[in-house]
Order: structure tokens, then sequence, then C-alpha cells
């Protein structure tokens, strides 16, 4: 084989055209771009797809798990609704209700006689170390029987 060139070809070859035998450079640099490419794409993707958890992470335990929920369900069906409906409810701040309701059902229970007050712990108040119990009622004193 000569490695004259044809001639009916042109006499000047761009770079990316190899000779026959040799290693295609751009195409081994395109194949590490591409690699690359798809890798940093993906993590974007999955970044993003994740930010209502993040977002949702610092607020209550149900708003979080229904957040989580609702991504899980967009990633799986590629239904971007579902991820929208994420993002709102991960952005607004649910009010907290049942912390008033229980406490006004501990008050009823509390007024009607079916719970005993000083068998229920206070919020306010931290309970006895088990270490020191508490002296009992009917022990009689000793101060002032020396």
């Amino acid at each position: 084989m000569s490695d004259s060139i044809h001639p009916i070809a042109i006499h000047h070859l761009p770079p990316f055209i190899t000779a026959p035998g040799q290693s295609d450079v751009l195409f081994n640099v395109v194949v590490i771009f591409m690699v690359l490419a798809i890798f940093a794409l993906g993590t974007f993707y999955l970044r993003l797809h994740s930010l209502p958890e993040t977002m949702a992470h610092k607020s209550h335990k149900v708003q979080y798990e229904l957040v989580a929920v609702l991504g899980l369900i967009s990633l799986v069906t590629h239904n971007n609704i579902f991820w929208i409906a994420a993002l709102i409810l991960a952005l607004i701040d649910l009010p907290d209700f049942s912390s008033p309701l229980s406490s006004i059902s501990r008050s009823l229970e509390r007024i009607a006689g079916k719970v005993d007050p000083a068998s229920e712990p206070v919020p306010g108040e931290p309970e006895p170390a088990a270490d020191h119990p508490a002296a009992p009622a009917e022990q009689p004193s000793v101060e002032g029987k020396a």
C-alpha cells in the first residue's frame, strides 16, 4: 500500500480525520465527554428531583412523609404533577392541629373526671429521677422529735 493520497481527494484533510490504523482521538474525547455529561446530568436530575424532600426535611413528620411519597411517585410514574404537588406541599407550612386538639381532649377528660389529674404528667414539669425517689407520704416526719 502506498501512502499517497488518491488523485481525486483534496490535498488538505481536516485534523479530525485519522489515517488508517491510527487511534481516533476525537472519538475518544467525545466518548469521555458523553460519559461525564451523562453522569452530571443524572446527578443534576436526581438532586433536582429530591429538592422538595430537602425543603420539607425541617417540617413536621407527616408533611415530610407526604412530600417523600409524592416525590417517589413522580420519579416512578414520570408525572410532573406529583413533583409540583410535592414542591408546593414542601413550601407551605402546615399548622399544627394535633397539639391543641390533644390538649382539649385531655382537659375535657379531666373535667369529666375520667382521668386522675395527679397521674397525668404535666408537660412543663420534669419527672422525678429514678435514683432519687420521692419520700412516701405515709412516713412520719422526724423533725421535732429529738
